[in-house]
């Protein structure tokens, strides 16, 4: 498992667009004050992996990665998933 150490400075510009490439931005789960992210991005020419978390109410002041100076990154890739859903006939 490849890791990578990247600022809190460049996540955030990552995440807002200013650097990199979102791929995909998905909330996994929530506590009674905040909601995780998880975050999928391109930088450089390999996809890594991060987690974060932000305010769950316009009162919770969470910003991501708030108390990180480094945030660790797994290197993913992307691989194929059939899926079988259910409609109404």
């Amino acid at each position: 498992m490849t890791k990578l150490k990247l600022s809190n400075e460049t996540m955030l510009s990552i995440l807002y667009g200013d650097e990199g490439e979102v791929l995909r931005n998905q909330i996994v789960g929530h506590s009674r004050w905040s909601v995780n992210h998880e975050v999928i991005f391109r930088y450089g020419d390999k996809l890594y992996q991060a987690y974060y978390s932000v305010g769950a109410t316009e009162t919770q002041d969470e910003v991501p990665w708030e108390y990180e100076k480094e945030v660790e990154c797994v290197e993913v890739e992307p691989y194929e998933k059939t899926v079988i859903d259910y409609r109404t006939v």
